[in-house]
Protein backbone atom coordinates (compact mmCIF):
# COMPACT_ATOMS: atom_id res chain seq x y z
CA UNK A 1 0.00 0.00 0.00
CA UNK A 2 0.59 3.40 -0.45
CA UNK A 3 2.41 5.02 2.26
CA UNK A 4 0.21 7.31 4.12
CA UNK A 5 2.37 10.31 4.71
CA UNK A 6 4.35 12.52 1.94
CA UNK A 7 8.60 12.83 2.81
CA UNK A 8 9.89 16.11 3.61
CA UNK A 9 10.82 18.34 1.08
CA UNK A 10 14.45 19.05 -0.38
CA UNK A 11 15.39 22.08 -2.34
CA UNK A 12 18.66 22.82 -3.07
CA UNK A 13 18.27 26.70 -3.81
CA UNK A 14 17.90 27.51 0.11
CA UNK A 15 20.49 29.49 1.44
CA UNK A 16 21.61 27.01 4.21
CA UNK A 17 21.30 24.35 2.05
CA UNK A 18 24.09 25.96 -1.02
CA UNK A 19 26.43 27.28 2.47
CA UNK A 20 26.31 23.49 4.23
CA UNK A 21 24.14 20.81 2.91
CA UNK A 22 24.97 18.20 5.25
CA UNK A 23 23.31 19.29 8.15
CA UNK A 24 20.07 19.36 5.94
CA UNK A 25 20.65 15.79 4.55
CA UNK A 26 21.12 14.45 8.14
CA UNK A 27 17.70 15.23 8.71
CA UNK A 28 16.35 14.06 5.34
CA UNK A 29 17.86 10.44 6.10
CA UNK A 30 16.96 10.52 9.51
CA UNK A 31 13.02 10.90 7.94
CA UNK A 32 13.55 8.14 5.07
CA UNK A 33 15.02 7.05 2.07
CA UNK A 34 13.07 9.38 -0.57
CA UNK A 35 11.90 12.92 0.03
CA UNK A 36 10.61 15.32 -2.53
CA UNK A 37 11.93 17.39 -4.91
CA UNK A 38 10.73 18.97 -7.56
CA UNK A 39 7.71 19.09 -9.82
CA UNK A 40 7.32 15.35 -10.55
CA UNK A 41 10.63 14.50 -9.11
CA UNK A 42 12.02 12.50 -5.86
CA UNK A 43 15.20 12.43 -4.14
CA UNK A 44 16.89 9.61 -2.44
CA UNK A 45 18.81 10.01 0.49
CA UNK A 46 20.67 6.90 1.35
CA UNK A 47 23.33 5.04 0.65
CA UNK A 48 22.54 1.86 -0.16
CA UNK A 49 19.88 3.10 -2.41
CA UNK A 50 22.00 5.40 -4.60
CA UNK A 51 24.56 2.48 -4.77
CA UNK A 52 21.93 0.14 -5.81
CA UNK A 53 20.17 2.47 -7.88
CA UNK A 54 23.19 3.69 -9.80
CA UNK A 55 23.18 0.28 -11.62
CA UNK A 56 19.43 -0.26 -11.99
CA UNK A 57 18.55 -0.38 -15.69
CA UNK A 58 14.90 1.48 -15.27
CA UNK A 59 16.51 4.47 -14.90
CA UNK A 60 17.70 6.23 -17.65
CA UNK A 61 19.46 9.50 -17.94
CA UNK A 62 17.89 10.36 -21.54
CA UNK A 63 15.26 12.74 -20.59
CA UNK A 64 12.78 13.87 -22.98
CA UNK A 65 13.33 16.83 -25.57
CA UNK A 66 10.49 19.15 -23.32
CA UNK A 67 13.33 18.32 -20.30
CA UNK A 68 15.78 19.84 -21.48
CA UNK A 69 14.17 22.32 -23.10
CA UNK A 70 12.29 23.47 -19.73
CA UNK A 71 15.34 23.30 -17.87
CA UNK A 72 18.13 25.14 -20.24
CA UNK A 73 15.59 27.15 -22.73
CA UNK A 74 15.52 26.90 -26.58
CA UNK A 75 18.98 27.93 -27.34
CA UNK A 76 22.35 26.57 -27.80
CA UNK A 77 22.61 24.81 -24.33
CA UNK A 78 19.35 22.79 -24.64
CA UNK A 79 20.94 21.41 -28.28
CA UNK A 80 24.05 20.37 -26.21
CA UNK A 81 22.74 18.70 -23.37
CA UNK A 82 20.31 16.44 -25.95
CA UNK A 83 23.53 15.42 -28.12
CA UNK A 84 26.19 14.53 -24.97
CA UNK A 85 27.33 11.29 -23.42
CA UNK A 86 25.84 12.43 -20.22
CA UNK A 87 22.51 12.48 -21.06
CA UNK A 88 22.09 9.43 -23.90
CA UNK A 89 21.38 6.07 -23.22
CA UNK A 90 22.34 2.58 -24.48
CA UNK A 91 23.14 2.15 -27.67
CA UNK A 92 24.39 5.93 -28.24
CA UNK A 93 25.60 6.30 -25.05
CA UNK A 94 27.90 3.15 -25.03
CA UNK A 95 29.01 4.16 -28.82
CA UNK A 96 29.74 7.40 -27.77
CA UNK A 97 31.44 6.78 -24.48
CA UNK A 98 33.85 3.66 -25.66
CA UNK A 99 35.23 6.42 -28.42
CA UNK A 100 35.34 9.41 -26.12
CA UNK A 101 36.56 6.91 -23.18
CA UNK A 102 40.50 6.59 -25.46
CA UNK A 103 41.12 9.60 -23.92
CA UNK A 104 40.53 9.34 -20.96
CA UNK A 105 42.15 5.69 -20.29
CA UNK A 106 44.39 4.36 -17.57
CA UNK A 107 46.80 3.69 -19.89
CA UNK A 108 47.10 7.25 -21.68
CA UNK A 109 46.50 8.87 -18.39
CA UNK A 110 49.55 6.87 -17.00
CA UNK A 111 51.42 8.52 -19.60
CA UNK A 112 50.58 11.49 -18.67
CA UNK A 113 52.18 11.63 -15.00
CA UNK A 114 55.21 13.15 -15.72
CA UNK A 115 54.03 15.96 -17.63
CA UNK A 116 51.27 16.31 -14.55
CA UNK A 117 54.00 16.57 -11.99
CA UNK A 118 55.49 18.99 -14.16
CA UNK A 119 52.74 21.23 -14.80
CA UNK A 120 51.67 21.11 -11.30
CA UNK A 121 55.67 22.06 -10.10
CA UNK A 122 55.43 25.34 -12.46
CA UNK A 123 52.27 26.30 -11.07
CA UNK A 124 53.13 26.30 -7.24
CA UNK A 125 56.74 27.75 -8.16
CA UNK A 126 55.26 31.67 -7.65
CA UNK A 127 53.49 30.72 -4.71
CA UNK A 128 56.71 29.37 -2.99
CA UNK A 129 58.29 32.05 -4.00
CA UNK A 130 56.12 34.88 -2.98
CA UNK A 131 54.49 32.93 -0.02
CA UNK A 132 50.96 32.24 -1.21
CA UNK A 133 48.19 31.98 -4.06
CA UNK A 134 44.89 32.33 -4.69
CA UNK A 135 44.13 28.41 -5.06
CA UNK A 136 41.54 28.35 -7.64
CA UNK A 137 42.52 30.82 -10.58
CA UNK A 138 46.32 29.95 -9.74
CA UNK A 139 46.34 26.48 -9.46
CA UNK A 140 43.24 24.76 -9.86
CA UNK A 141 41.68 25.71 -13.36
CA UNK A 142 45.22 26.25 -14.87
CA UNK A 143 46.28 22.60 -13.91
CA UNK A 144 43.34 20.47 -15.19
CA UNK A 145 42.77 22.92 -18.10
CA UNK A 146 46.30 22.38 -19.34
CA UNK A 147 46.02 18.61 -18.64
CA UNK A 148 43.29 18.00 -20.86
CA UNK A 149 44.27 19.95 -23.66
CA UNK A 150 47.72 17.67 -23.76
CA UNK A 151 45.56 14.69 -23.35
CA UNK A 152 43.30 15.52 -25.90
CA UNK A 153 45.36 17.27 -28.40
CA UNK A 154 43.60 20.68 -28.06
CA UNK A 155 45.91 23.58 -27.70
CA UNK A 156 46.06 25.14 -24.63
CA UNK A 157 43.58 28.24 -24.27
CA UNK A 158 44.41 31.16 -22.15
CA UNK A 159 42.80 29.50 -18.45
CA UNK A 160 41.05 32.90 -18.01
CA UNK A 161 39.11 32.87 -20.83
CA UNK A 162 38.40 29.18 -20.15
CA UNK A 163 37.64 29.42 -17.09
CA UNK A 164 34.92 32.16 -17.76
CA UNK A 165 33.37 30.56 -20.57
CA UNK A 166 33.38 26.79 -18.19
CA UNK A 167 31.54 28.78 -15.00
CA UNK A 168 28.80 29.63 -17.81
CA UNK A 169 28.61 26.56 -19.11
CA UNK A 170 28.72 24.73 -15.88
CA UNK A 171 25.52 26.86 -14.49
CA UNK A 172 23.54 24.94 -17.42
CA UNK A 173 23.86 21.41 -15.70
CA UNK A 174 21.15 22.68 -13.14
CA UNK A 175 18.17 21.00 -12.80
CA UNK A 176 16.66 24.55 -13.80
CA UNK A 177 18.94 26.95 -15.51
CA UNK A 178 17.67 30.42 -14.04
CA UNK A 179 16.53 32.62 -16.96
CA UNK A 180 19.09 35.12 -16.36
CA UNK A 181 22.17 32.36 -16.68
CA UNK A 182 20.56 31.11 -19.68
CA UNK A 183 21.87 33.68 -22.42
CA UNK A 184 25.32 33.26 -21.19
CA UNK A 185 25.44 29.39 -21.06
CA UNK A 186 24.34 29.70 -24.82
CA UNK A 187 27.42 31.66 -25.12
CA UNK A 188 29.87 29.28 -23.53
CA UNK A 189 28.79 26.85 -25.68
CA UNK A 190 29.22 28.54 -28.98
CA UNK A 191 32.45 29.70 -27.97
CA UNK A 192 33.63 26.22 -27.25
CA UNK A 193 31.68 25.15 -30.21
CA UNK A 194 33.88 27.55 -32.32
CA UNK A 195 37.02 26.86 -31.49
CA UNK A 196 36.61 23.02 -31.10
CA UNK A 197 35.15 22.95 -34.61
CA UNK A 198 37.97 24.83 -35.97
CA UNK A 199 40.52 21.74 -34.11
CA UNK A 200 38.12 19.15 -36.22
CA UNK A 201 38.54 21.90 -39.61
CA UNK A 202 42.41 21.36 -39.46
CA UNK A 203 42.61 17.96 -38.00
CA UNK A 204 40.97 17.23 -41.46
CA UNK A 205 43.31 18.63 -43.34
CA UNK A 206 46.27 17.71 -41.09
CA UNK A 207 45.43 14.06 -39.04
CA UNK A 208 47.47 13.35 -36.23
CA UNK A 209 47.90 10.79 -33.34
CA UNK A 210 44.96 12.26 -31.03
CA UNK A 211 41.84 11.82 -30.06
CA UNK A 212 40.50 14.44 -32.64
CA UNK A 213 41.91 12.87 -35.37
CA UNK A 214 40.29 9.91 -34.11
CA UNK A 215 37.07 11.10 -34.03
CA UNK A 216 37.16 11.64 -37.18
CA UNK A 217 38.28 8.94 -39.00
CA UNK A 218 35.16 7.33 -36.96
CA UNK A 219 33.18 10.07 -38.49
CA UNK A 220 34.39 9.19 -42.06
CA UNK A 221 34.21 5.09 -41.72
CA UNK A 222 30.14 6.11 -41.51
CA UNK A 223 29.55 5.18 -38.27
CA UNK A 224 26.86 6.73 -36.36
CA UNK A 225 27.66 9.86 -35.55
CA UNK A 226 26.94 12.95 -36.63
CA UNK A 227 29.48 15.94 -36.95
CA UNK A 228 27.00 17.83 -34.40
CA UNK A 229 27.49 14.80 -32.13
CA UNK A 230 31.76 14.63 -32.61
CA UNK A 231 31.56 18.34 -32.09
CA UNK A 232 29.44 18.35 -29.24
CA UNK A 233 30.84 15.38 -27.37
CA UNK A 234 34.54 16.43 -27.69
CA UNK A 235 33.14 19.73 -25.69
CA UNK A 236 32.12 18.05 -23.14
CA UNK A 237 34.44 15.73 -22.72
CA UNK A 238 36.58 18.81 -22.29
CA UNK A 239 34.65 20.36 -20.01
CA UNK A 240 34.32 17.51 -17.63
CA UNK A 241 38.09 16.45 -17.83
CA UNK A 242 38.66 19.59 -16.09
CA UNK A 243 35.54 21.11 -13.81
CA UNK A 244 35.35 18.09 -11.42
CA UNK A 245 38.79 18.14 -10.92
CA UNK A 246 39.04 21.88 -10.32
CA UNK A 247 36.14 21.68 -7.25
CA UNK A 248 37.91 18.99 -5.99
CA UNK A 249 41.39 20.70 -5.63
CA UNK A 250 39.90 23.80 -4.40
CA UNK A 251 37.25 21.17 -2.27
CA UNK A 252 40.14 19.81 -0.82
CA UNK A 253 42.36 22.92 0.28
CA UNK A 254 39.47 24.38 1.95
CA UNK A 255 38.73 21.44 4.01
CA UNK A 256 42.34 21.01 4.86
CA UNK A 257 42.23 24.86 6.20
CA UNK A 258 39.67 24.48 8.04
CA UNK A 259 41.36 21.51 9.65
CA UNK A 260 44.26 22.01 11.40
CA UNK A 261 45.07 18.54 12.54
CA UNK A 262 44.55 16.83 9.24
CA UNK A 263 46.54 19.50 7.49
CA UNK A 264 49.52 18.62 9.99
CA UNK A 265 48.89 15.28 9.41
CA UNK A 266 49.42 15.41 5.67
CA UNK A 267 52.28 18.26 5.65
CA UNK A 268 53.64 15.10 7.91
CA UNK A 269 52.90 12.21 5.76
CA UNK A 270 52.68 13.25 2.22
CA UNK A 271 52.19 9.69 1.22
CA UNK A 272 48.37 9.92 2.33
CA UNK A 273 47.87 12.04 -0.17
CA UNK A 274 45.81 9.36 -2.48
CA UNK A 275 43.55 8.61 0.34
CA UNK A 276 43.11 12.37 1.24
CA UNK A 277 41.88 12.58 -2.05
CA UNK A 278 39.02 10.26 -1.89
CA UNK A 279 38.08 12.05 1.19
CA UNK A 280 37.97 14.97 -0.42
CA UNK A 281 35.71 13.69 -2.76
CA UNK A 282 33.69 12.17 -0.37
CA UNK A 283 33.57 14.72 2.38
CA UNK A 284 32.20 17.87 0.25
CA UNK A 285 31.50 15.97 -3.03
CA UNK A 286 31.86 18.58 -6.04
CA UNK A 287 28.71 16.94 -7.61
CA UNK A 288 26.14 16.89 -5.06
CA UNK A 289 23.52 14.92 -6.91
CA UNK A 290 22.60 13.12 -10.27
CA UNK A 291 19.23 12.88 -11.91
CA UNK A 292 17.98 10.09 -13.61
CA UNK A 293 14.75 9.36 -15.70
CA UNK A 294 12.32 6.48 -14.64
CA UNK A 295 11.56 4.51 -18.07
CA UNK A 296 9.57 2.07 -15.62
CA UNK A 297 8.42 2.36 -12.50
CA UNK A 298 10.13 2.04 -9.42
CA UNK A 299 9.58 0.67 -5.66
CA UNK A 300 11.19 2.49 -2.58
CA UNK A 301 10.35 1.10 1.08
CA UNK A 302 6.60 0.62 -0.22
CA UNK A 303 6.67 4.07 -2.27
CA UNK A 304 6.16 3.24 -5.82
CA UNK A 305 7.08 5.70 -8.23
CA UNK A 306 6.04 6.37 -11.67
CA UNK A 307 7.77 5.89 -14.79
CA UNK A 308 8.27 9.33 -16.27
CA UNK A 309 9.04 10.69 -12.90
CA UNK A 310 12.86 12.48 -12.33
CA UNK A 311 14.52 10.38 -9.27
CA UNK A 312 17.38 12.78 -8.00
CA UNK A 313 20.36 10.45 -6.59
CA UNK A 314 21.92 12.39 -3.64
CA UNK A 315 25.54 11.76 -3.62
CA UNK A 316 26.45 14.25 -1.29
CA UNK A 317 24.09 12.87 1.15
CA UNK A 318 24.71 9.13 0.55
CA UNK A 319 28.45 10.25 1.36
CA UNK A 320 28.03 11.27 4.50
CA UNK A 321 25.44 8.01 5.46
CA UNK A 322 26.06 7.25 9.18
CA UNK A 323 25.04 3.52 8.64
CA UNK A 324 28.38 3.18 6.26
CA UNK A 325 31.15 6.23 7.31
CA UNK A 326 31.95 6.59 11.11
CA UNK A 327 31.72 10.18 11.84
CA UNK A 328 30.69 11.00 8.54
CA UNK A 329 30.93 14.87 9.62
CA UNK A 330 34.97 14.45 10.08
CA UNK A 331 37.88 14.81 7.81
CA UNK A 332 40.08 11.68 8.14
CA UNK A 333 42.55 11.82 5.51
CA UNK A 334 43.51 8.25 6.42
CA UNK A 335 39.98 7.01 6.38
CA UNK A 336 39.69 3.24 4.85
CA UNK A 337 37.49 1.80 3.51
CA UNK A 338 36.14 4.44 1.85
CA UNK A 339 33.06 3.24 -0.43
CA UNK A 340 32.09 6.94 -1.43
CA UNK A 341 30.04 7.32 -4.65
CA UNK A 342 31.07 10.57 -6.28
CA UNK A 343 31.64 9.28 -8.97
CA UNK A 344 28.56 7.85 -9.90
CA UNK A 345 28.10 4.25 -10.87
CA UNK A 346 27.13 1.16 -13.92
CA UNK A 347 27.39 2.71 -16.74
CA UNK A 348 27.91 6.39 -16.12
CA UNK A 349 30.70 5.91 -14.47
CA UNK A 350 32.52 8.98 -14.42
CA UNK A 351 34.71 8.80 -17.69
CA UNK A 352 37.70 11.05 -16.55
CA UNK A 353 37.66 9.50 -12.35
CA UNK A 354 41.23 8.37 -12.72
CA UNK A 355 42.70 11.40 -14.51
CA UNK A 356 40.81 13.25 -11.27
CA UNK A 357 42.28 11.12 -8.93
CA UNK A 358 45.88 11.33 -10.57
CA UNK A 359 46.01 15.02 -10.87
CA UNK A 360 44.68 15.95 -7.03
CA UNK A 361 47.39 13.03 -5.73
CA UNK A 362 49.98 14.77 -7.52
CA UNK A 363 48.10 18.24 -6.03
CA UNK A 364 48.74 16.98 -2.75
CA UNK A 365 51.53 15.22 -2.26
CA UNK A 366 53.69 17.89 -4.25
CA UNK A 367 52.35 20.21 -1.47
CA UNK A 368 52.81 18.43 1.56
CA UNK A 369 56.71 17.67 0.20
CA UNK A 370 57.41 21.59 -0.51
CA UNK A 371 55.70 23.36 2.04
CA UNK A 372 56.50 23.38 5.84
CA UNK A 373 52.92 24.82 6.63
CA UNK A 374 50.39 26.78 5.11
CA UNK A 375 47.33 28.57 6.30
CA UNK A 376 43.97 30.92 5.16
CA UNK A 377 45.15 34.24 4.25
CA UNK A 378 41.64 35.61 4.37
CA UNK A 379 38.47 34.07 3.48
CA UNK A 380 37.46 31.21 1.14
CA UNK A 381 34.45 31.66 -1.42
CA UNK A 382 31.96 30.02 -2.76
CA UNK A 383 31.05 30.69 -6.16
CA UNK A 384 27.61 31.77 -6.47
CA UNK A 385 24.82 29.92 -8.58
CA UNK A 386 26.15 26.98 -9.86
CA UNK A 387 25.12 23.53 -9.33
CA UNK A 388 28.78 22.69 -8.35
CA UNK A 389 30.29 22.51 -4.76
CA UNK A 390 32.86 25.11 -6.09
CA UNK A 391 34.99 28.00 -5.25
CA UNK A 392 35.83 31.53 -6.24
CA UNK A 393 38.48 32.15 -4.33
CA UNK A 394 40.16 30.29 -1.47
CA UNK A 395 43.22 32.81 -0.58
CA UNK A 396 46.29 31.21 0.88
CA UNK A 397 49.75 31.46 2.71
CA UNK A 398 52.38 29.31 2.84
CA UNK A 399 56.09 28.70 3.83
CA UNK A 400 58.03 26.43 2.11
CA UNK A 401 59.97 23.66 3.78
Amino acid sequence: MRPAALPPRFDPREPEVVENPYPTYARLRAAGPLCRSGAGSWAVTRHADVLRLQRDPRLGSQFPEHYHRLSAGDGAASAFFQRIMLYRDPPEHLRLRKLMGKAFSPAMVRRMRADIEAITDELLAPALDGGGLDVVPELAYPLPVRVICRLMGIPEESTDEVRRFAIDLGRAFAAIVPDEARAAADTAVGWLRERIGALLAERRRHPREDLISRLLAVEDAGEALTHSEIVDNTVFSFFAGFETTVHLITTGWAALLDHPAERARLLDRPGLAATAVEEFLRYDAPIQGTARYLNAPVEIEGRKLRAGRVLILLLGSANHDESVFDDPAALDIGRTPNPHVTFGGGAHLCLGAFLARMEGTIVFERLASRVREFSAAGPAHRQANTPFRAYATVPVALSPR
